[in-house]
């Protein structure tokens, strides 16, 4: 029988009454304005959020997949090239990879970070590799500093994915600011997420930052002077003026993010879950709570039961999926596959409540084959 408690896996309105006042404020601002595209607000938010990420430039654009296609684009990836990436990081990292007309080139992954593991990119190494993508995913970074000495020895760009790492740190250093260039999604359920779609690109390269600009608005110099071929992919000013608002509580945020998940770490003591791995070179920021159990489709039956919603985040590798099968991936990613059937995401965001996380534990504890 389905319990009679219930815990959402994300409560956006929890988070919205907190802060109602000053985003009410920020739309009004804007809307009031008449001014919706690229205006004051967007400009602010990208000098802050760049400023954040300890990077000189920051592009607004329309989502983290497309901060991903113009960076591609402004490292001249065309058709024909190969980037080196991970398959199990969803779909969007590898749309924005193909819809530049280049290969996607898988690497496995590291078993106890689920990010890429950097002892495998030199053998994926061709004459038609470009980039390197690593995906900072669920919250923590990649273990960069081997990931830029293969880039430099083999004069390849690395493009931080960091759409799911606001905020994480590694060796000190803020995820996105170590590559190239770093892109960030603002999608609703990121730690720093808008009302909508969006997304940033941070560079410290002034001639990546120039052509990342002309490339987010049909490469124009001024109004129908274009410089370079480009695309539409620009932030609005409203997600702008409400990711400005926002990101004054991204480190707390974080931080409630990073609590929740001690508690989770400490009590829950079920024998046949799998706890999330840390690494040691970073801060994790827990954009995602990720176990795994070789019974993850009864776990996840049972906590639904118990009225805890859970997600999947990822059930399949990439080079799996049926939009991408004319890749002809046939050396398969043995780790990525087989945690691929075993992650399940549980509930883990800043305005949960005690009483919600301490019945997640207990419930989790009392799962049984």
């Amino acid at each position: 029988m389905r319990s009679d408690k219930e815990v959402l896996f994300f409560d956006f309105k929890r988070q919205y009454d907190f802060i109602k006042k000053h985003v009410d404020e920020a739309i009004h601002r804007v809307l009031s304005s008449g001014w919706f595209i690229l205006g004051k607000e967007v400009e602010s938010f990208e000098q802050r959020f760049s400023e954040y990420c300890s990077c000189s430039f920051g592009i607004g654009v329309g989502s983290g997949t497309e901060a991903l296609q113009v960076s591609l684009l402004a490292c001249g990836v065309v058709q024909g090239d190969e980037v080196i990436t991970v398959a199990n990081a969803g779909v969007p990292t590898v749309a924005a990879i193909t819809l530049t007309g280049a290969t996607p080139v898988f690497v496995d992954i590291d078993s106890k970070s689920y990010n890429v593991d950097a002892s495998q990119i030199e053998r994926k190494i061709t004459k038609n590799t470009k980039v390197v993508i690593p995906v900072h995913l669920y919250g923590q970074c990649a273990d960069m500093d081997p990931i830029m000495t293969i880039a430099k020895k083999y004069n390849l760009k690395v493009i931080e994915d960091a759409c799911q790492s606001h905020g994480a740190l590694y060796k000190g250093r803020k995820s996105g600011s170590i590559g190239d260039i770093g892109c960030f999604s603002f999608y609703p359920t990121k730690n720093l997420g808008a009302y909508g779609d969006g997304g940033m690109v941070v560079t410290n390269n002034i001639e990546l930052a120039t052509k990342l600009r002309l490339l987010r608005n049909y490469g124009q110099t001024q109004r129908y002077k274009h410089e370079i071929k480009g695309l539409n992919s620009r932030l609005d000013e409203i997600q702008a003026a409400i990711l400005n608002v926002k990101l004054k509580y991204l480190d707390n945020w974080n931080s409630r993010r990073i609590e929740i998940a001690e508690i989770y770490n400490k009590q829950i003591k079920n024998e046949i879950i799998i706890k999330p791995g840390i690494v040691e070179y970073g801060t994790h920021v827990y954009h995602l709570y990720i176990i795994a159990c070789k019974y993850r489709d009864k776990l996840q039956e049972y906590l639904n039961k118990s009225g805890i919603q859970t997600l999947i985040h990822y059930p399949t590798p990439v080079y799996l999926q049926k939009a991408y099968k004319e890749l002809g991936f046939n050396n398969s990613c043995q780790i990525t596959e087989d945690y691929s059937n075993m992650i399940l995401s549980i509930p883990l965001y800043p305005e949960m409540n005690e009483d919600e996380i301490n019945y997640i534990c207990e419930v989790l504890n009392n799962f049984q084959i």
